[in-house]
């Protein structure tokens, strides 16, 4: 087996990004303690967290981090008065400076080695973290895979290409666990907020091939109005199965985000996948424009997570939640359908599924 320590790819190791709706043995969460990410609101947030453990610790176990001790101790108690089952919870003293585990947490894949399915191992992905190539505060967060291994003994790969250590959050990307992925060129090719500036498709096309197991690699163009990532995929389109998208589409010609989706949506409906097939798109509505203290928030029904056995998905106390709701029932129908009130949780400029990063279960 492959040693359970930093490690190179051996040449007869294919990876594979296993999809989000396959069984997980636990989801990665932060506990929230940086004020300044929800700025003048931060006092419901460990409560919105406590409700998110709530429902996964239903299904799976949780793989909190929390500073100290002492934060162990609130987390536990809100756990507790949340109704979540504390002992579904799996505690990790792990310093973050913001703890969005989709962006800085470790990326599970399956090492198949020489193609013998028996021989298969979990090893986490180590990407560098630069803040999103905007804020100064992120060395802590760009150390918690090295941290939370000393106690999960995995492989660890840190990904490299051309030489360079490769930049790259999990929000940037969506995978159907077949060969296909979608990103989108204003995250990863502009200038602007620059993860690997040099590279270009061919490059991480050759990336994405080697540590995720992709063939397939799906261009969308420009992310939502207000998300502070330049352009995330899981703000915009998402994989529901190998062969189905949905995609947010803003039906106010006046807004900023009406001719950007409208073109991502066009370019979804042509798109292929890893077999030469047309995907099945779906389509979820955009909430009406979410503001607070004047800011423009990246409020998206398409930032839910699919957990075992549920998918949690955000509402805005709008009219659309219940179209976005209803559409998700349509595409998850073996799954149970939970809105987590998150106009509060948006202000740190993510939801549900920035939190959360999925630990696959081989």
């Amino acid at each position: 087996m492959i040693r359970r320590e930093s490690v190179a790819i051996p040449a007869n190791v294919t990876l594979r990004m296993p999809a989000e709706w396959e069984p997980h043995e636990a989801t990665w969460l932060g506990w929230p303690h940086e004020l300044t990410d929800w700025p003048g609101k931060f006092s419901p947030i460990p409560w919105a967290f406590a409700e998110i453990v709530r429902h996964l610790s239903q299904v799976e176990r949780v793989f909190l981090l929390v500073e100290d001790r002492t934060a162990e101790a609130r987390a536990r108690q809100a756990l507790e008065k949340s109704g979540a089952i504390v002992e579904a919870v799996t505690f990790f003293h792990t310093p973050t400076d913001r703890g969005w585990m989709r962006d800085s947490g470790p990326i599970g894949v399956v090492a198949t080695q020489g193609q013998i399915e028996t021989a298969r191992d979990l090893l986490l992905l180590n990407f560098e973290f630069n803040g999103w190539a905007k804020y100064d505060d992120y060395k802590k967060d760009a150390r918690v895979v090295p941290y939370v291994n000393r106690r999960l003994k995995r492989g660890v790969v840190l990904p490299e290409h051309k030489k360079r250590r490769v930049v790259l959050e999990g929000g940037a990307i969506d995978v159907n666990g077949c060969g296909s992925m979608l990103t989108t060129e204003e995250c990863l090719l502009s200038e602007v907020q620059s993860r690997n500036p040099g590279f270009g498709k061919y490059d991480y096309a050759q990336i994405f091939k080697k540590y995720f197991g992709v063939t397939n690699v799906l261009w969308l163009k420009r992310g939502i109005a207000g998300d502070d990532t330049h352009g995330h995929i899981d703000d915009l389109a998402r994989f529901v199965d190998a062969k189905t998208v949905v995609a947010v589409v803003e039906q106010d010609s006046a807004s900023a985000n009406y001719e950007p989706l409208q073109e991502n949506l066009a370019l979804l409906r042509g798109m292929r996948d890893q077999s030469g097939e047309l995907f099945r798109v779906e389509t979820l509505p955009m909430p009406k424009p979410v503001y607070f203290a004047g800011q423009l928030l990246p409020a998206s029904y398409a930032n839910f997570y699919i957990a075992n056995k549920m998918v949690l998905v955000p509402v805005f106390n709008d009219p659309a939640d219940r179209v976005a709701l209803t559409t998700l029932a349509g595409v998850f129908p073996d799954r149970e359908i939970v809105p987590i009130y998150s106009r509060d949780l948006v202000l740190g400029l993510g939801t549900i599924h920035c939190m959360t990063q999925q630990f696959p279960r081989i």
